[in-house]
């Protein structure tokens, strides 16, 4: 689960008010109130929507549905914890459902034909991933070109900090799935990055 201390808040502390009124806005469906919290969290959630998905144009389509229920749940916001950590969540749950209904089970560990085992190859800390990651375009589009199946767990696990319990509960999958998967996906992602960034060296 995204700690606290890992939210970077676009609402700063002298802009608290205006939150409230923004969100008292968007209660009211007052239309400016909402295209405002719109903008303001844009960009953050379409990175979150861009990791769970194939291409931009899907990302968008997570991203709009995210935001339609953010909408309609904002009412039942309390302001006790991080706002931004509120909405990432809603996001990331409106990207797993979208990913569940764009295939029958596409979140039980994938076929060996989707994933070939190198046999030897170590697989990689969250941090070393992290670290790979810091080339973010290179990053995303390896993380974009896993399977469903993969991205979910390893999103959820490594970007958002849940536990393999959590993972199984979300996902409707077993923990040894979820541990299975993000297995591969990082071996995955370890063979991908080390190509490409081999690519860009020589």
């Amino acid at each position: 689960m995204l700690k606290e201390s890992r939210l970077t808040n676009e609402i700063n502390v002298e802009n608290k008010e205006h939150l409230k009124e923004l969100i008292s806005g968007c209660v009211k469906n007052d239309r400016r109130s909402q295209e405002e919290l719109f903008k303001l969290f844009y960009g953050k959630m379409l990175g979150v929507c861009m990791r769970y998905a194939r291409d931009r144009d899907t990302a968008e389509e997570m991203l709009q549905e995210g935001f339609i229920k953010i909408f309609d749940k904002l009412e039942s916001f309390d302001y006790k914890g991080s706002f931004e950590g509120w909405i990432r969540r809603i996001v990331s749950n409106t990207a797993i459902d979208n990913i569940r209904k764009s295939k029958k089970n596409p979140l039980l560990t994938d076929n060996d034909e989707d994933f070939k085992l190198g046999g030897s190859d170590p697989i990689v800390e969250n941090e070393e991933i992290q670290f790979l990651g810091r080339k973010a375009g290179i990053a995303l589009e390896a993380v974009q070109n896993l399977s469903p199946a993969y991205r979910a767990v390893f999103n959820l696990h490594v970007m958002e900090e849940y536990t393999h319990k959590e993972i199984a509960e979300i996902l409707g999958i077993s923990e040894g799935t979820s541990k299975s998967n993000l297995s591969k996906a990082k071996m995955n992602l370890q063979r991908t990055l080390k190509e490409k960034f081999e690519k860009i060296e020589d």
